[in-house]
C-alpha cells in the first residue's frame, strides 16, 4: 500500500485529477452549505453554530462512509425499473426525492416571506423557530442526497480512493470555514436570503431533472448563480451608496 501511495504521489495525472476533483467537490458543496446555512438560521442564535458544525461533520461522515462502499455506490446507477420506457436507478430515485424536498422547502420559505399573512406554519418567526432535532433531521436527509451525488461524481472522475478521500476532506474543511460567514451574511441581508432560496429552488429542479435522466451541465448552473450574485452585489453597493448620500444630505433614501 505505501508503494502504491508513493507511485500515486509522483504521478502528475493523479495530481491533476486531485486538483480538478477538489474544485468540483467544493462547487458541489456550495449547494449543501447554502441549505445548511438557511436552515440553521431558523434556530435560536445560541445553537446555530453547533448545528452548522454537526451538519457539516455529518456531511464528511456520510461521504467517507460512502467511499468505503464504492462497490454498492456504483450499483446505485444500475436501472431497477422502467416506466414508459424511462429507466430509474436508486440514484435517480434519491435525487428526485431530494429535489422534491428542496423545492418544497424553498417554496414554503418564499411563500412565508412574500405573503403578509402566511398563516401558522413551521416558518412563522418566533413560535415558528424550529427545534434543533427537526433542523438536524432535515440536514441529515439533504446531507445524504448531496453526499451520494458527490461520491458518484468522484467515482466517475478517478479510480483512486485516496484521491477521493483527500478531495472530500479538503471540501468539508472549506465548508466548515465558510459556514458561519456565509450563514451570517445570508441572515444579515434579506435580499440575499431570497436569492439563496432561489438557488435552492433551482438546485431542487436540477436534481429532479437529473433523476429523470435529463443531464444539466453544472457549468451553466453555477455561471447563472455567479451572475445572479454579481448583480445582487451591485444592488447592495447601490443601496449603500444611496444611504451614504441620504446621510450627507439629510434626505430619506429611495
Amino acid at each position: 500500500m505505501p508503494e502504491y501511495l508513493m507511485t500515486l504521489a509522483t504521478d502528475p495525472a493523479a495530481w491533476a485529477a486531485l486538483l480538478t476533483l477538489i474544485a468540483l467537490e467544493i462547487v458541489l458543496g456550495i449547494d449543501n452549505l447554502i441549505f445548511i446555512s438557511i436552515l440553521t438560521n431558523k434556530l435560536p442564535e445560541e445553537t446555530r453554530e453547533q448545528a452548522r458544525r454537526i451538519g457539516i461533520g455529518l456531511a464528511l461522515v456520510f461521504r467517507l462512509a460512502l467511499l468505503g462502499t464504492i462497490a454498492i455506490i456504483v450499483k446505485l446507477t444500475a436501472p431497477v425499473f422502467s416506466v414508459l420506457g424511462q429507466s430509474f436507478s436508486w440514484r435517480d430515485l434519491i435525487l428526485i426525492a431530494g429535489g422534491l424536498f428542496l423545492v418544497w422547502k424553498a417554496t414554503k420559505e418564499i411563500h412565508h416571506r412574500v405573503d403578509p399573512d402566511p398563516g401558522p406554519d413551521m416558518f412563522v418567526r418566533g413560535a415558528g423557530t424550529m427545534s434543533f432535532a427537526a433542523a438536524m433531521g432535515q440536514i441529515v436527509m439533504l446531507d445524504l442526497v448531496f453526499s451520494i451525488d458527490s461520491i458518484i461524481t468522484a467515482v466517475g472522475m478517478t479510480p483512486h480512493v485516496p484521491i477521493m478521500v483527500i478531495a472530500v476532506v479538503v471540501t468539508v474543511l472549506v465548508m466548515l470555514l465558510a459556514a458561519t460567514p456565509l450563514a451570517n451574511f445570508i441572515n444579515n441581508n434579506p435580499t440575499i436570503v431570497m436569492l439563496a432560496l432561489g438557488f435552492l429552488l433551482m438546485i431542487g429542479m436540477v436534481l429532479i431533472a437529473e433523476g429523470f435522466g435529463a443531464h444539466v451541465p453544472k457549468g451553466y448552473i453555477y455561471m447563472a448563480m455567479a451572475f445572479s450574485v454579481l448583480v445582487e452585489s451591485l444592488n447592495m453597493l447601490d443601496r449603500r451608496s444611496q444611504k451614504r448620500r441620504a446621510a450627507q444630505t439629510g434626505d430619506q433614501p429611495k
